[in-house]
């Protein structure tokens, strides 16, 4: 039976950003206590007056509540209302305290004033001219996010996605999703295809139209290059385009067709063989490949600005210098760094690449050359400095990205200035980046490759270095013997076993840097690694749990997955209560977190991680500090963070942490290949701690690499036409 309530907003028990799921307690006139409402409602707020229609529930667990079928919202009439409305975080510029001055100030005409003669606000001490017209935009502002809630809400789209749309269009937000829906997907960070796909079906548009079925070919292209394919088979390509549209091959075909020629996308011949298969690549993809096998080709054909030396002399001199004794491929690899314009170093953990760069810097150094060193990622750069003392940058930082310019401002016409560039854990490099790296490189450039190309390729689009290997056309030098003091560490020893599908040693007594503990159900794995990460190694061996300790994760779902560690990991290591609910999470002051997607107007990058440092009501912004580096997010810009306790092992690729904990469990069974386990292992530096079962960990040793990606950079650098070149 349908009844009806109206009463005031109290507090917010749960929210959920994606789907509007909120429950919560209101004060209703006759009622002693506090009711519990249950319901889908747009950003509800306390002090906020609601009237609901709906039907009382009893819970099992939670007992009495109402559950909402539709309800109005009204602002509080009344001054305490008032005051918990303005001091809810609604308004940007009003916390808590402003909220008492202002209700304290003009009483129940409060929202009045804001709206109507918000000028009068000065009155008020600690409100200046900046902070009142702060407060002005943000009540506009979130009168017309309201509007766009209740738009999109009528079409089926979440209230967490409303500020990211009305913050990119503005006051045009519901004209853009009217006349072109799919448009979302392409410019709002967040919202994919299946999300513009439902709001599209509920505008009325057909599912045969060629509006929806190119956006949805383009989105499966995105989503394979996301898997790490930088092009895809033709046929393959419209079957996978059949099965998410649900519309005739014909139609697919068309679409296809339309997007060649409005060259979004390019298809190519996969070889000079009239019957191989027809390749398509988003047209980006395919400029980045066919750019990069240009600038390998032109730089390794080109003279060098490096004066020749006698390598074998040069050799000998070095370990004087740096009274050491070369192995063999060593040597090798030193004397090919002197005489070969663009080299390919490549080997597991304990092999001597660190060794070998700084006999190289060290040689180079001696003939007063400009020298560049460079990683992928941050911690890879910081550990790069740490290894050779010299001055090391990530690939971005070295690149300078320009915000006016919208990309580098290092490219071919304002090239890096430098003989020899040498990059670290080159296995991470994707496409995109490689393409744009190698615009910067002169001609006249150097460049040595350092990589291990056993681990995970990386995380973007591509398969680089591999490529670069099997090409044939590179000089490489791999690296497959392990050194007497690295042979010390069961670390290194089992990476190696693994690498070659191997079972790693497991001591069950003595000192060790490497443990198998044996659990077979998944929450006493959960149970175990939150134990470790709380106590246990810190007991034993003295290491921070937050600072030097990280679990590593096959995957984001399930008890052993990233999500559901993170959960449990932040109820044991950071009590602190101060946070802000965003999409399902509640970030924490203290949490240690990951930014997942680069954000160049922050200088943020995927998979750098960092601590949140303070939380500000008001401004509505939470400080992420990154390397002592102190970043803003505004509480819509929190999806591009998530915790960082736990991580993927695909997140994890370029860094190094002293402590590494990895559950290994069958409910992985899809993720468990030997690449993934060898990547994990390698991430530790001083121990690393397996948890789950024997039968798990063989499988993912027993599983080579199944993940093919398809690329089409091997095959174009082996018959490149030196030539050609892209212009």
């Amino acid at each position: 039976m349908t009844t009806e309530l109206t009463g005031q907003i109290e507090r917010i028990t749960f929210f959920n950003e994606e789907n509007n799921y909120t429950v919560c307690r209101i004060r209703v006139k006759g009622e002693r206590n506090l009711v519990t409402i249950v319901g889908n409602i747009i950003n509800p707020t306390p002090g906020e007056i609601l009237k609901i229609q709906g039907q009382w529930s009893d819970h099992s667990k939670f007992g009495s509540q109402f559950i909402v079928d539709n309800y109005q919202t009204y602002v509080p009439a009344t001054e305490l209302g008032i005051r918990k409305y303005l001091g809810s975080g609604l308004i940007k510029g009003v916390g808590p305290v402003m909220a008492n001055r202002i209700v304290k100030k003009f009483g129940k005409e409060s929202l009045n004033i804001i709206e109507n003669n918000i000028s009068e606000l000065s009155n008020i001490p600690g409100l200046g001219k900046k902070r009142i017209l702060m407060i002005k935009k943000a009540w506009v502002e979130q009168k017309e996010i309201r509007n766009v809630m209740l738009f999109l809400q009528s079409h089926e789209v979440s209230a967490g996605y409303a500020a990211k749309i009305f913050k990119h269009y503005g006051d045009n937000a519901i004209e853009v999703v009217i006349n072109n829906p799919y448009k979302l997907a392409d410019d709002v960070s967040g919202i994919g295809f299946i999300i513009a796909d439902k709001i599209a079906a509920k505008l009325g548009i057909d599912k045969d139209s060629i509006l929806r079925i190119q956006a949805g070919v383009l989105f499966a292209l995105r989503s394979l290059s996301n898997d790490g394919h930088v092009c895809y088979p033709y046929e393959d390509l419209v079957y996978k385009a059949q099965e998410l549209l649900g519309t005739e091959k014909d139609n697919i075909i068309a679409a296809i067709d339309l997007a060649r020629k409005n060259k979004t996308i390019v298809i190519e011949q996969a070889s000079k063989d009239p019957d191989s298969c027809r390749n398509v690549f988003l047209s980006q993809y395919f400029y980045s490949e066919q750019g990069i096998a240009s600038r390998l080709h032109s730089i390794k054909n080109q003279v060098s600005s490096i004066r020749k030396v006698d390598s074998k002399k040069a050799v000998a001199w070095v370990q004087e210098q740096l009274t050491i004794k070369l192995a063999t491929m060593q040597k090798k690899a030193v004397e090919k760094a002197l005489d070969e314009k663009l080299l390919v170093i490549t080997g597991g953990p304990g092999t001597g690449k660190t060794t070998i760069i700084n006999a190289i810097i060290k040689i180079y150094k001696k003939l007063d050359i400009k020298i560049l060193l460079s990683a992928p990622t941050g911690r890879a750069a910081k550990k790069m400095n740490e290894a050779t003392w010299h001055t090391a940058t990530t690939i971005h930082r070295m690149l300078k990205y320009s915000m006016t310019k919208a990309g580098f401002e290092k490219d071919e016409k304002n090239p890096l200035k430098c003989d020899l560039l040498i990059v670290d854990e080159a296995s991470m490099i994707d496409t995109y980046l490689m393409y744009q790296l190698l615009k910067a490189v002169p001609d006249f450039c150097s460049i040595i490759f350092v990589g291990d190309v056993n681990q995970l390729p990386s995380v973007g689009a591509g398969n680089v270095l591999n490529d670069i290997i099997t090409s044939g056309m590179f000089s490489v030098v791999e690296l497959d013997t392990i050194f007497r003091q690295a042979r010390k560490s069961l670390i290194v020893v089992n990476a190696h076993k693994i690498n070659k599908g191997e079972f790693p040693i497991i001591k069950t007594s003595g000192k060790s840097d490497f443990f198998f503990i044996q659990r077979e159900k998944p929450e006493e794995v959960v149970h175990t690694i939150t134990e470790l990460a709380k106590t246990r190694i810190k007991q034993k061996f003295g290491f921070d749990p937050i600072k030097d300790i990280q679990v590593l994760t096959p995957m984001h779902r399930g008890l052993a997955g990233s999500a559901n560690l993170n959960i449990e990991l932040q109820k044991v290591l950071n009590k602190e209560k101060k946070g802000v609910e965003r999409g399902g999470r509640h970030y924490r002051i203290n949490d240690k977190v990951m930014q997942i997607r680069n954000n160049y107007d922050k200088i943020v990058f995927n998979g750098d991680i960092g601590t949140i440092d303070q939380i500000n009501y008001d401004k509505q912004k939470v400080t992420i500090l990154y390397h002592s580096r102190q970043v803003e997010y505004d509480f819509s810009d929190l999806d591009e963070i998530i915790h960082a306790y736990a991580v993927s092992i695909h997140k994890s690729q370029g860094s190094e942490y002293p402590v590494v904990i990895i559950p290994v469990v069958t409910q992985h069974y899809i993720l468990l290949q030997r690449n993934l386990i060898y990547t994990a292992v390698t991430r530790g530096k001083k121990l690393v701690v397996l948890v789950g079962t024997k039968k798990a960990l063989a499988m993912a040793i027993n599983t080579e690499k199944s993940d093919i990606r398809h690329t089409g950079l091997k095959e174009r650098l082996a018959c490149f036409d030196k030539e050609a070149s892209l212009k």
